[in-house]
């Protein structure tokens, strides 16, 4: 009965990989879920958790098609001549309406599309990407004593709680 409390589409249960990295250099603006395209050894590499997106972007092209470019999937264990090369650029499934905006707004703006998490729903592998903007090292810092604030009050108020 744990899972009653529990979103429909929350990644937190399926997590095969995220990319810590990217929530310290951006400032994430808007997240959306998509789909992505695997080839059957890519799917279980991924499902082993032999994925990394720290390095990952994703690209948008002239036909308005988005591709999570720089990710790293390694190969399957028990792949045969059929194995995947590791960092092909890789097809994310979204409605065309939502690539367009994403696209308008990356141009304009001087924004960026990161990969944030790959998860897992209903089977399926599923990849959170968010629209963000870079930070300088003045943000960093404040996120930095933002985090120490908050993990101080909490402290405090359990150290308060267990007198």
């Amino acid at each position: 009965m744990a899972g009653k409390n529990k979103k429909k589409n929350d990644p937190g249960e399926g997590v095969l990989a995220t990319n810590r990295k990217a929530l310290h250099d951006y400032l994430i603006l808007e997240k959306i879920e998509t789909g992505i395209v695997l080839t059957g050894t890519e799917v279980k590499s991924v499902k082993q958790g032999h994925v990394s997106i720290q390095e990952g972007y994703v690209h948008i092209d002239d036909h308005l098609e988005a591709w999570l470019v720089g990710c790293t999937v390694q190969p399957y264990d028990h792949g045969n001549v059929f194995n995947h090369t590791q960092t092909r650029e890789r097809k994310l499934l979204m409605h065309r309406k939502e690539i367009a905006r994403l696209h308008g707004k990356i141009r304009e703006k001087g924004l960026t599309i990161v990969p944030l998490k790959v998860y897992l729903v209903n089977g399926k592998i599923k990849v959170r990407i968010g629209l963000a903007k870079g930070k300088n090292t003045v943000d960093k810092r404040d996120t930095i004593k933002q985090r120490e604030a908050d993990l101080d009050s909490r402290r405090a108020i359990r150290n308060h709680n267990d007198r």
